[in-house]
């Protein structure tokens, strides 16, 4: 969720699996199955609390005793806005609860609760591992010294931080220390952990991977970078100077890896790239897979930073955030995703 050029607010699919690698030919394009068509989507969902305007970003869902949770990024309350003697002036992590996936309502925020999230923490990515729901998200606001976190939860509300946040930085003099915007995925017995950072002179943003043993506690000590260069990072027109914002799935042995690329309101397009061992991907298309509106459309700023979703049934959602208004206003909807011979299909909205 990150913009170019300020240090406090959020700063490309198909990818190559390390650096100075060429850019294989794509298999498809979102072009040759139907023309992008504009959306009238069934959800669209912004957070007015703060802002006194619908603002919400970066989603990820899951569904958690008998309803769907959004966990979201929500902006630093206005002055005239924020409660009396709330203590927290940064970016937060919003929940929002549903029954349907299109009528949500707000219930509650992970606020800063330590000094290292001091200035903000966002980008909430939840998994439910043995019963209880893990959330991983970033510090922000520190510019280089972002870092990715991890706090545990019973009832998706009230979360316990882990006792050696931060547990995550980039390593490498390829990269300039930072981690943000993260997402994890179970592969064999290891939990694979995703996230952005940026070069050291801070202008291009790619992917990193680390890796912990599944039955980790998750804490610093146990993961491990498993790449001394990105696993992505922009290489197509569209995806200009930002590769962010990871979500992914595994399908039939597959791991597909969803993108946003360029930077917020660039505008922000969705990519994927497909692996078989999580740390070399190869992109499906050469143009994005969910690209923004025309002009006059509710996404023409941008459609980016996906959240993949599977139902209970096998559906499965991908969340995104757009506005028409370069980021005045932000609201989440979703698309639903199609299969066929492994490559994934915009079907409906």
């Amino acid at each position: 969720m990150t913009r170019r050029h300020h240090p406090f607010l959020p700063l490309a699919l198909a990818c190559l699996a390390l650096a100075g690698r060429s850019v294989p030919a794509a298999q498809h394009g979102p072009a040759a199955h139907e023309e992008a068509k504009p959306m009238d989507p069934r959800m669209k969902w912004g957070d007015s609390d703060r802002l006194g305007r619908p603002f919400a970003k970066d989603p990820s869902v899951i569904r958690f005793g008998g309803r769907y949770l959004l966990y979201y990024s929500t902006a630093p309350y206005t002055k005239e806005r924020r409660p009396p003697g709330l203590e927290a002036e940064g970016w937060a992590i919003g929940i929002a609860e549903s029954r349907d996936l299109v009528r949500w309502t707000k219930i509650g925020e992970v606020l800063p609760a330590h000094d290292y999230e001091r200035k903000g923490l966002v980008n909430g990515r939840i998994i439910l591992l043995d019963g209880k729901l893990h959330l991983f998200y970033n510090t922000y606001g520190n510019g280089r010294r972002d870092a990715i976190c991890h706090a545990t939860t019973t009832d998706g509300l009230r979360f316990v931080r882990n006792a050696t946040n931060p547990i995550v930085r980039a390593q490498g003099a390829w990269n300039c220390g930072r981690g943000i915007d993260c997402d994890v995925l179970e592969h064999g017995d290891k939990l694979l952990l995703y996230y952005a950072t940026r070069d050291p002179s801070m202008e291009v943003q790619m992917l990193v991977v680390a890796g912990a043993d599944r039955r980790s506690d998750f804490g610093r000590a146990a993961w491990t970078q498993l790449l001394d260069a990105p696993v992505l990072k922009p290489e197509l027109p569209w995806e200009k100077r930002c590769i962010e914002a990871p979500s992914l799935l595994t399908r039939d042995g597959t791991i597909y890896l969803f993108y946003g690329g360029g930077y917020n309101n660039d505008p922000q397009q969705i990519g994927c790239a497909t692996s078989t061992d999580g740390l070399h991907f190869t992109r499906l298309f050469r143009e994005p897979l969910l690209p923004n509106g025309k002009p006059g459309t509710w996404n023409a700023s941008e459609s980016g930073h996906p959240g993949l979703f599977v139902d209970d049934d096998g559906q499965t959602y991908m969340f995104f955030q757009a506005n028409n208004d370069r980021g005045h206003t932000w609201y989440l909807s979703w698309v639903k995703i199609g299969w066929g011979d492994g490559v994934p299909r915009i079907v409906g909205h």
